[in-house]
C-alpha cells in the first residue's frame, strides 16, 4: 500500500512480497520436492535434506516472528504513553489493565476517540479486531513491518 492510498480496516494488513510470495513459496516447494525425492530415492542423505528443508522453513518463520514481536512491544509502549498523555489522570491506573492485544488494536484509533475506546475495550473485554471495527477515525500506520 502506498502512502497516497488511505489506510482503513479493510486495507491495513500488509504483505511483504519478498517474504510472502517468494521466500515462503520457495520454502514450501523445497519441502515438497525434498519429500518426493526422499520417497523415490530413500537413503540417509535424502531424508537429511527433508529435515534440513523443514529446519529452514521453521527458521524462516521464526526469523520473521521476532521483529514482529518487538514491534508489538513497541506499540504497547507507545499506546500506553499516548493514553497517559490523553486520558484524565484518574484513569491512568487503568491503562496497565489493557492487554497487549487491546493496545495493538487501539493504535489505529485517533487521539479524539482512543481514550473512550480503551475504556470500552476494558469494560467489554474486546480483542484487537473488535476494537478496530469500532474505530471511526482511522489513524494510519505506514511503518509497520
Amino acid at each position: 500500500m502506498s502512502k497516497s492510498e488511505v489506510q482503513s480496516l479493510k486495507n491495513h494488513a500488509r504483505f511483504d512480497p519478498p517474504f510472502h510470495f517468494f521466500l515462503a513459496f520457495v520454502a514450501i516447494v523445497t519441502i515438497i520436492v525434498s519429500i518426493v525425492h526422499a520417497v523415490r530415492h530413500s537413503c540417509f542423505y535424502s531424508w537429511w535434506l527433508v529435515l534440513l528443508s523443514l529446519a529452514a522453513f521453521v527458521a524462516l518463520f521464526k526469523l520473521r516472528s521476532y521483529p514482529l514481536k518487538v514491534q508489538d512491544r513497541i506499540i504497547r509502549l507507545e499506546e500506553r504513553l499516548r493514553l497517559r498523555a490523553l486520558a484524565p489522570e484518574e484513569w491512568h491506573a487503568q491503562i496497565i489493565r489493557l492487554s497487549e492485544d487491546q493496545l495493538i488494536g487501539l493504535r489505529f484509533a485517533s487521539d479524539d476517540e482512543v481514550v473512550e475506546l480503551a475504556k470500552q475495550a476494558l469494560e467489554h473485554h474486546w480483542n484487537r479486531k473488535q476494537i478496530k471495527e469500532r474505530i471511526k477515525s482511522w489513524r494510519p500506520d505506514y511503518w509497520r513491518v
